[in-house]
């Protein structure tokens, strides 16, 4: 018998993806059996689930065309529970639920702000889907979201009381990203002697408001020797590129390496970590940056740094598209020596793992 299923789109680098492949590795390290379903089976996260996970493959491409695999998978395996993460992979396992006529606990999880994906919703799918959420989700056993801002905000567009909203961290492994930060790093940038380096990690899309990171540290790179590093890939690369040549930056102040499935090395290297988005959920690596020691920066978007942060306590807060209050953060920090800073670890340490899968398996009612 399966204790409890995943249910992701696929296992492509992001944050929600690094959630699921962590809870799902958590529950099986506490004896439950643990199936991990992929719309499909691809993504570089798909190396780091451990071999006690079974990793079913639906086969689908897209997710709406996981319906029927999903259906066909519930009445064969008949799940305890199901985990399902972001908008249009939950309205699928509620779908899928009601039409395969089993008993499978479905609890569905929003990662990010809704209202702001709605807002920027294009073509037939993902406005059906939007449409579907607040017919579909209250259908659901249990909601959750990311932060106590994307709970309210959830709460508010399904149009359901506030406490049919539950809060769930994502889940940390503090000891693994501690092991995976003292790997080596062959970048020349990270070599005894060069100049700081600034980094950020996300899709390059635009919640992530990369250009305006760009033009802050152009702002500061006229001032002092300072390098920038983007982690991540997406489709805005290259006018993220043109926006490094129109404010008169080259290749050795600016770099975008793409995606890279150890951060963490980069993370507990450099001089100061930022974070740049119009919006969020919770923001991971903002978390993950504090786990590995890094003086951070953000913007005070909705929802989560300003959780995280507790108000500015652990890090400088910034208006949503204000490079010149970013640049004046970035460059305070700079300024102030380490020993001065907060110890963002010890914050860091609120959202550590066995805190977060106890909450998830409450919800999941799998804890005993």
């Amino acid at each position: 018998m399966v204790d409890v299923a995943l249910f992701v789109p696929s296992l492509r680098g992001g944050g929600a993806e690094r959630a699921m492949v962590t809870l799902a590795n958590s529950f099986a390290a506490r004896g439950l059996t643990v199936d991990l379903l992929l719309a499909s089976k691809n993504g570089p996260y798909l190396e780091n689930v451990v071999s006690t996970v079974r990793v079913v493959d639906l086969q689908a491409g897209r997710v709406i065309k996981a319906l029927l695999p999903l259906m066909r998978y519930l009445r064969r395996e008949q799940p305890v529970a199901m985990l399902s993460a972001m908008g249009h992979a939950n309205v699928t396992a509620i779908l899928a639920r009601m039409l395969a006529q089993v008993k499978t606990r479905v609890v569905v999880s929003e990662r990010g702000l809704i209202s702001g994906e709605h807002a920027i919703a294009q073509g037939l799918a993902a406005r059906l889907n939007f449409i579907l959420i607040p017919w579909l989700y209250p259908k659901a056993d249990a909601i959750c979201a990311v932060s106590q801002a994307a709970s309210a905000d959830l709460a508010t567009f399904i149009n359901l009381p506030r406490q049919r909203v539950q809060t769930l961290y994502n889940p940390f492994d503090l000891p693994l990203i501690k092991m995976r930060a003292a790997e080596p790093v062959e970048h020349s940038w990270f070599s005894p002697g060069q100049p700081p380096v600034l980094l950020s990690i996300g899709r390059l899309n635009e919640a992530k408001d990369f250009h305006i990171l760009i033009s802050a540290f152009a702002r500061l790179r006229r001032k002092r020797a300072v390098r920038l590093m983007i982690l991540g890939e997406g489709e805005l690369r290259a006018y993220l590129q043109s926006v490094v040549s129109d404010c008169g930056l080259t290749g050795d102040d600016v770099q975008m390496p793409g995606f890279v499935n150890n951060p963490f090395i980069y993370l507990v290297r450099c001089s100061l970590f930022v974070l740049s988005s119009r919006r969020e959920g919770l923001p991971g690596v903002l978390i993950e940056a504090m786990a590995c020691g890094a003086p951070v920066v953000s913007t005070d978007c909705l929802s989560g740094p300003d959780e995280i942060l507790e108000g500015g306590k652990w890090g400088k807060l910034v208006p949503v598209g204000d490079a010149d209050a970013l640049a004046a953060a970035m460059a305070a920090v700079l300024d102030t020596p380490r020993g001065q800073l907060p110890d963002v670890r010890q914050r860091a340490r609120d959202f550590g793992l066995d805190r977060a899968v106890d909450t998830y398996l409450n919800i999941l009612e799998l804890n005993g």
